[in-house]
This record gives C-alpha cells, sequence and structure tokens, in this order.
C-alpha cells in the first residue's frame, strides 16, 4: 500500500501551549499550512508535545518533522493507541539542532502500528526556557 499523508480536515490536533497565547500568529494550524513563513510556537516549558486525533483508524510508518535551529527537540516520544486506550510509547526520535528537513530523522520510519491517536513528545529543547518551533509536521502512512 502506498504511503500518503495521514493529517486532513478531520484529524483533531492538539498543543501544550502558543507562545504567549498568540494563536493566530503561532498556532497548531501552521503545523500543517505548507508555508515556509509560519510556524507552531510553543510557550516556555520542560515538555512541549501535539496530539492528532485520526477521523479513523492509520498505520503510521514515517515522521516529518522541520524545527527551527535553536529550538529544537533532543529527545522526542512518539505515543499511540486506539480509541479508549491508553497511550504506549512506539518510539524515541533524536533530531539534530537545525532548520532543515532531516532525511536521517525527517524521514525515519517509525514501527508500523495501528492507531486513533498519536502523541509526539518533545521532551528536551535546545532552547534555554524550553520553548519549540516547528514548522512542518507531516505524519505518513496509511487509512484502514
Amino acid at each position: 500500500m502506498p504511503v500518503e499523508p495521514l493529517v486532513c480536515a478531520h484529524t483533531a490536533t492538539r498543543v501544550s501551549s502558543v507562545l504567549n497565547r498568540d494563536v493566530k500568529q503561532f498556532g497548531k494550524q501552521h503545523l500543517f499550512d505548507g508555508s515556509e513563513e509560519t510556524c507552531w510556537n510553543s510557550d516556555q516549558g520542560t515538555s512541549q508535545w501535539v496530539t492528532l486525533d485520526f477521523p479513523r483508524p492509520v498505520k503510521v510508518s514515517q515522521l516529518h518533522i522541520q524545527f527551527q535551529g535553536g529550538f529544537s527537540s533532543r529527545l522526542c516520544t512518539l505515543e499511540g493507541c486506539r480509541t479508549g486506550e491508553e497511550l504506549v510509547k512506539i518510539s524515541e526520535l533524536y533530531p539534530q539542532d537545525n532548520h532543515a528537513m532531516q532525511i536521517s530523522f525527517a524521514r525515519m520510519t517509525v514501527e508500523e502500528t495501528v492507531l486513533d491517536k498519536l502523541k509526539i513528545t518533545f521532551g528536551s529543547s535546545t532552547d534555554f526556557f524550553g520553548r519549540v518551533v516547528v514548522y512542518h509536521l507531516g505524519v505518513l502512512g496509511e487509512r484502514l
């Protein structure tokens, strides 16, 4: 089965925080808008996260992510579950601290697991205040 983008208009997205609560300029919608000019910018804090609730079960196989250099995460933890179940850890990823869409991380194959919800936790920001800036987030795989 070919790999396709899993995030759609019916995917419910939540984020841990938005810088200065300025949703218009730094909100979660900028994770998926395809613009190089916009981004999701978290507020300060030790652990930031993004959750995606898919409208139907999916099998995730790839994660594409682009941070702003200096505002990336040293550790990303992926967790997932089916509706009504508890999140379980799927994988840990260790991105580089730069602005490029990193091939080694951006196209990292994750363990293929059927799920309805995906949580990406940015556990250790390279920013002194714990902020994370993401210009692009892509989740690819197969819709079931």
